[in-house]
């Protein structure tokens, strides 16, 4: 099959669209022709060398995201057909023993991860635990199904699951472009809660509105907190979801209203933050919450409530596996709403 692939970390130009053996599932795993896969900025992280996730090696073939059509089952899987249309569920904890990828669930160590630390949807074909394999409905296209793992599963653990994010309270949503947050946006606002979303520029602003925002806020015009305080009446916000990290922190922490919590997960501009204030911090209760790797018992539910509920797949941009240099290089760059997608 081709893939794409990296030996050392570096440029775009390290990778190689190259032939490489095709997978052989394990008694209980399944092999995936892949439709779409995509992007997701680990991709460009790890290519670039500034972080591997625990247990990474090279070569390397990324892709986290991957929507495609069963070819090959393993002999002792009995639920799950050649010819099903289906996601998968990139992570690996949880894995059955009987699966090639069982032994790396350890959810605050080596986790596996599909596309992360093991070989994954830059290519014609991919390994999965059968166990970790969705249904995609006929009426849903593999682009939009692609769109849902990595983004919908890390923004719903954070707003929900350790956020505590409820129907009624408002959150800031920062960094509205990014596939993360576009599903964070329709997620908050599925629940019933009032949304304040920040970017860079105008056009994404425009976009965050699109998607559900009620309140949209350009980030270079100035304070943050004063414009989160004066749209909630002085209340400040009930939840941040930061995954910009240094650029933000301070001002997000200012925009909090009473008890309010900053769930992190994500350091984009940066790993150290300050916290300007701490008689801000504990006079007005204010939690600051990181966001560990999602269970697998969260996959399932969340993807039903993307199948059967309004969402919006935002895709940005569609290239062809061949390109992934070019479409990596796009997503460095920043020119992009929602998420870019390769298809093989």
């Amino acid at each position: 099959m081709k893939a794409v692939l990296y030996h050392e970390s570096g440029p775009a130009d390290v990778l190689t669209y190259v032939e490489v053996p095709d997978p052989r599932p394990g008694p209980a795993d399944v092999v995936v022709d892949v439709e779409a896969v995509a992007l997701n900025r680990l991709d460009v992280v790890q290519r670039n060398g500034w972080f591997h996730l625990p247990g990474f090696t090279f070569p390397h073939i990324a892709g986290m995201d991957v929507a495609g059509t069963v070819s090959e089952v393993g002999t002792d899987v009995d639920d799950v057909m050649v010819g099903d249309r289906v996601v998968i569920d990139p992570s690996l904890a949880g894995v059955s023993e009987g699966s090639k990828l069982a032994g790396m669930g350890d959810l605050h160590g080596e986790l596996g991860v599909i596309g992360g630390t093991v070989d994954g949807g830059y290519a014609e074909r991919c390994l999965a635990p059968a166990s970790h394999v969705y249904p995609i409905p006929d009426s849903m296209t593999f682009e939009h199904a692609a769109c849902f793992p990595t983004a919908y599963l890390t923004a719903g653990h954070a707003l929900f699951s350790v956020g505590g994010l409820r129907s009624g309270e408002t959150a800031i949503i920062h960094a509205a472009g990014s596939g993360l947050s576009s599903a964070g946006i329709q997620l908050a606002k599925h629940m019933g809660t009032e949304v304040l979303a920040t970017a860079r520029s105008r056009e994404k602003c425009e976009w965050a509105l699109k998607l559900g925002a009620d309140h949209v806020f350009n980030t270079t015009d100035g304070d943050l907190a004063g414009w989160a305080r004066q749209v909630t009446g002085g209340k400040g916000a009930d939840l941040v979801f930061d995954h910009v990290g240094s650029a933000l922190f301070a001002q997000s922490l200012f925009a909090l209203g009473v008890r309010g919590r900053l769930v992190c997960c994500g350091n984009t501009s940066g790993d150290e933050a300050m916290i300007p204030s701490l008689g801000h911090l504990f006079h007005s209760g204010i939690r600051i919450m990181g966001s560990d790797p999602y269970g697998p018992e969260e996959f399932g539910p969340l993807w039903e409530t993307y199948c059967t509920g309004d969402f919006e797949p935002v895709v940005d941009s569609i290239f062809p596996l061949r390109a992934a240099a070019e479409a990596q290089e796009k997503m460095l760059a920043g020119d992009f709403f929602g998420k870019i997608v390769l298809t093989p």
